[in-house]
């Protein structure tokens, strides 16, 4: 049971870089992954999805890519699972190699950038939305979580099957924004109102910390920072909804 055991192991971040492996787990990510040019290393299937129409198609799918599809207990699969009510079924898959420095950027471009995001679901629907919106990537800066942590795979339905979701540090998004001529600018509440500025065609937009909002060393390096209209009584918004909006407010 090897790919159990793997299975297992890939819920620590460590595991995951150092394996350079995935979890994608439920029917529908299984589905999309199996749509995608992603090499798959092998299927669990317990007993309780055995008879789900979708899991067998999927599971087919991939078994005639010559994926090892394997079956294991519901008590097996519940023990590599990270849902708290599994479908039992889940796949273990490659990460693709994929850098902020192999992006390739048209004339326009929109980078959403991902200061320190901590839960899982909020970074699956950043990614998500990133994408949906048209960006060109999605960049994690150092305090975000994982974007191959399973919740996040879900939460993003697979997006990033396909879209580029990429890691980077501070310095190197700095970098890689100056040597393509991008502008950086920054969401807050204290910021200027978003339907006074104009956006370049080049632009990064950051999202910050849920709690703390965007990190001194990502703020310093903004040239920019708007706000998005807010009723007086409302605290905040959630920053995947905060990230749409603006996202859509300042599209090319």
């Amino acid at each position: 049971m090897q790919w159990l055991t793997t299975a297992r192991d890939l819920k620590r971040r460590k595991a995951r870089e150092r394996n350079g492996l995935f979890v994608a787990e439920g029917v529908r990510t299984v589905e999309e992954l199996a749509r995608s040019p992603l090499t798959v290393e092998a299927v669990l299937v317990a007993a309780r999805a055995a008879s789900d129409e979708r899991a067998g198609a999927a599971v087919c799918a991939l078994a005639a890519r010559g994926v090892p599809v394997l079956e294991v207990t519901d008590a097996e699969f519940d023990s590599a699972a990270d849902t708290e009510h599994p479908q039992g079924l889940l796949a273990i898959a490659r990460q693709p190699q994929r850098s902020l420095g192999a992006l390739t950027l048209g004339k326009t471009t929109r980078l959403l950038v991902l200061d320190a995001i901590q839960d899982p679901g909020n970074v699956g629907v950043l990614i998500r939305t990133a994408a949906a919106l048209g960006a060109t990537a999605a960049v994690a800066l150092p305090g975000t979580v994982d974007v191959w942590n399973a919740k996040v795979v879900r939460s993003a339905t697979g997006t990033q099957f396909r879209f580029p979701a990429v890691e980077a540090t501070v310095a190197a998004l700095q970098d890689y924004l100056d040597h393509h001529g991008m502008a950086l600018w920054g969401t807050d509440a204290s910021g200027s109102p978003i339907d006074a500025v104009h956006a370049p065609d080049r632009l990064a937009i950051a999202v910050g910390n849920e709690g703390a909002g965007l990190s001194d060393a990502l703020r310093e390096r903004c040239s920019a920072v708007v706000s998005l209209p807010m009723a007086p009584d409302v605290e905040s918004y959630n920053v995947a909804v905060a990230a749409g909006i603006t996202l859509f407010a300042l599209r090319p």
